[in-house]
């Protein structure tokens, strides 16, 4: 029970001393750890297919770079777009755009689902890259934050890198417990029945493709989230954002953590931000740092090899009794 009460309450916590960190007033800190929470919502919403749904996406970063282009192309061009409808704009488009794909991508399995979902994000990635709508491969700068206001009144200001932080904090811990939620309701229970044997739960009378479809859905709104609040840090927005290496990188982050869990996913954001930001300091590292990627890639395959069940899966075990000291307390 006191254990149970622990857990309930540690993401809490967590969240309150994330709430202080601009307290620090260290602008470059700020800014990066509002970064890895952007990313942590983006690898939580691919953990959902991964992890929880069985489902191996490598086009995720379709709905990631769709929902930034949504947010540039929706607002006027040097004026100040409302939050209050871009973001459910552009979270709307991913989700649409989700469906459709899901209702064809659905239909394949195994290393011809990954395939498919990379022809689909490498079809959006051409349409950004070689047509005017999206600026070309030199992309699109939003010159002017989205507004977040209640009649006259501003109630928050996406312009001051603190009030951006809270907000994307706020994001991010929603994300975590509505997943939570959902993955401890009977939908999440069937979606990880339907990961270890989707026969099996297709014969006791579970929808499986609408079950699947509506994860695909959720799971690309959630990128489109992150997409958005991306493109809102950096203002601008290229098809980079959209290419594989995209969709690699997240999946990299989602590996490194812990599949099929959320804070795994978080940890492992967390952990890929920050050695990227280690790994590429030409300080520290001089001209081996322009070949981090080498680096990292060599990191992600010791933790396949050895930490199958990543970051997260280490610190469970390090939290574990060893065999003797439980028999000892069984004993007593």
């Amino acid at each position: 029970m006191p254990g149970n009460a622990i857990s309930r309450a540690l993401p809490w916590v967590i969240v309150g001393l994330l709430a202080l960190f601009p307290v620090l007033d260290s602008t470059f800190y700020t800014q990066l750890l509002t970064k890895v929470l952007i990313m942590a919502i983006f690898a939580m919403s691919l953990d959902l297919l991964v992890g929880y749904t069985g489902l191996v996406s490598f086009g995720h970063a379709a709905y990631f770079g769709l929902a930034g282009y949504a947010l540039a192309l929706m607002g006027p061009k040097y004026e100040a777009a409302s939050l209050w409808w871009t973001l459910p704009g552009a979270i709307g488009i991913c989700v649409v755009f989700a469906l459709v794909t899901g209702l064809v991508v659905l239909r394949t399995r195994g290393i011809y689902f990954i395939m498919v979902t990379l022809a689909f994000a490498q079809m959006l990635f051409f349409v950004f890259h070689d047509t005017k709508l999206g600026g070309g491969s030199d992309g699109v700068y939003i010159y002017a934050k989205p507004t977040m206001n209640l009649g006259e009144t501003v109630l928050v200001t996406l312009e001051k890198l603190d009030q951006f932080y809270w907000l994307v904090l706020f994001f991010t811990a929603a994300t975590y417990f509505l997943l939570r939620r959902i993955l401890g309701s009977s939908f999440g229970r069937a979606l990880m029945g339907i990961k270890v044997n989707e026969h099996r739960m297709r014969a006791l009378g579970f929808p499986v493709f609408r079950y699947q479809l509506a994860s695909f859905a959720l799971a690309g709104g959630l990128a489109g989230l992150a997409g958005y609040l991306a493109a809102v840090q950096f203002g601008f927005v290229n098809p980079e954002i959209l290419s594989w290496h995209q969709s690699g990188a997240v999946l990299m982050m989602v590996i490194l953590g812990g599949m099929g869990t959320l804070h795994g996913a978080v940890i492992g954001a967390f952990a890929f931000v920050l050695l990227q930001e280690v790994l590429s300091n030409q300080a520290w590292f001089g001209i081996a740092a322009k070949h981090w990627q080498l680096a990292m890639g060599i990191l992600i395959m010791l933790v396949a090899l050895y930490l199958p069940q990543g970051l997260a899966g280490l610190m469970a075990k390090l939290q574990r009794k060893p065999p003797a000291e439980a028999e000892e307390g069984a004993d007593v």
